[in-house]
């Protein structure tokens, strides 16, 4: 069991959010583009979020912010509001 994050750990879940990112920016639905705009906003307060709490050394809340960032991506994935197939990176229909 970890029970720690690592420096590590958290460069694996910025990479993996990152990427995320950057797909769901490129496959937004047309018809529900505000809704997107909202969720990108959020996921990328998010991050900015997380890189702070990783500049602090923070790694414990730096982790929690890259997850609600990385929920947030999910959530418009899994509501159709971007159009990504990727499971691994997604949860998705």
């Amino acid at each position: 069991m970890q029970d720690k994050i690592t420096k590590e750990k958290l460069e694996k879940y910025f990479l993996i959010s990152g990427k995320a990112l950057k797909i769901a920016e490129k496959n937004i639905n047309a018809k529900r583009k505000k809704e997107a705009e909202e969720i990108l906003k959020m996921a990328g307060c998010y991050l900015s979020d997380a890189k702070y709490f990783q500049s602090k050394k923070d790694f414990v809340n730096a982790f929690a912010a890259v997850n609600y960032a990385h929920g947030w991506l999910d959530t418009g994935a899994r509501l159709g509001i971007f159009k990504v197939k990727d499971d691994k990176l997604f949860v998705v229909k």
